[in-house]
């Protein structure tokens, strides 16, 4: 696998990550909700690594050609942006709160951690779009007669999307929790937006979904 293929891919699938989405919505919220924006970003990386061995090992493709299958699981990724958007919206907590408004410090970091962990997995591993877009994107950058296995070319482009993505919301989640740590008015207001982006993109899954009905 040439080296230029694994440069060139970084540089587009870093583009991509650049474009706002769920995955911006839920870091955001949860940098201004937390103590640190590590869990979310660790649960969407963990959502991104469940999606590299699913594509490496064939089972995406599968998924992909099979309509019911990917029916559901576009249904099951819906519904769960909308509820966890609509959660955020109900309970726009700003910074150093838990969300049930309370002070952070009240709460318990290592339950609240895992929670967001999870959820942030289930925002990344849940989306249908992620998993097609691995699809069409990660082979373009392998060759077939490569020294290296495909499995193992897939696994590596999927490592290097993993810390492209990780680094960038890192940064952009410390960002906008330092930029509003200040300003709780205004956090609740971010936070209550990325909620809403959260429900409008699960609503357009399911909407999307009916259409190709």
């Amino acid at each position: 696998m040439a080296a230029s293929s694994i440069a060139a891919f970084w540089v587009v699938s870093s583009l991509l990550i650049m474009v706002p989405g769920a995955d911006w919505a839920y870091t955001i919220g949860a940098g201004l909700r937390g103590h640190s924006v590590v869990p979310a970003v660790g649960g969407i990386v963990l959502g991104y690594a469940a999606m590299t061995i699913v594509v490496a090992a064939g089972v995406g493709a599968l998924v992909a050609r099979s309509p019911a299958l990917l029916g559901a699981l576009t249904i099951v990724g819906g519904l769960y942006l909308m509820w966890h958007g609509a959660t955020t919206l109900a309970r726009p907590s700003g910074p150093d709160t838990t969300s049930n408004g309370a002070p952070a410090s009240e709460s318990a970091p290592a339950r609240t951690s895992q929670a967001t962990l999870l959820r942030g997995a289930g925002v990344s591993a849940l989306n249908p779009k992620g998993l097609l877009l691995f699809l069409a994107l990660l082979p373009q950058f392998t060759s077939p007669h490569g020294r290296w296995p495909l499995a193992v070319q897939l696994a590596v482009l999927g490592v290097v999307f993993m810390l492209s993505c990780g680094t960038f919301y890192l940064c952009l989640g410390s960002v906008a929790r330092k930029t509003l740590h200040a300003r709780p008015a205004a956090a609740r207001a971010v936070t209550r937006v990325s909620g809403a982006a959260m429900f409008i993109i699960g609503a357009l899954l399911l909407a999307d979904r009916l259409v190709a009905r």
